[in-house]
């Protein structure tokens, strides 16, 4: 049986740790001279994925 491929583009959003699956914020690539410096400060840091996307994120990345 062949190996299970990994869903790319979810190999570059997603990396599994042991406390769950960290995923990076969204709205931080343009508009940005609108949003406040505090509000991009805080979409720098990363979160974890919600309870209920864990199963699909896993699934997509093979591990």
């Amino acid at each position: 049986m062949p190996k299970m491929k990994s869903n790319r583009g979810a190999a570059k959003r997603f990396k599994k740790t042991a406390g769950g699956i960290k995923r990076g914020q969204s709205h931080r690539r343009h508009i940005l001279t609108k949003k406040s410096t505090k509000r991009k400060r805080h979409l720098r840091s990363p979160s974890m994925v919600a309870k209920a996307d864990v199963r699909m994120a896993t699934r997509m990345l093979c591990d």
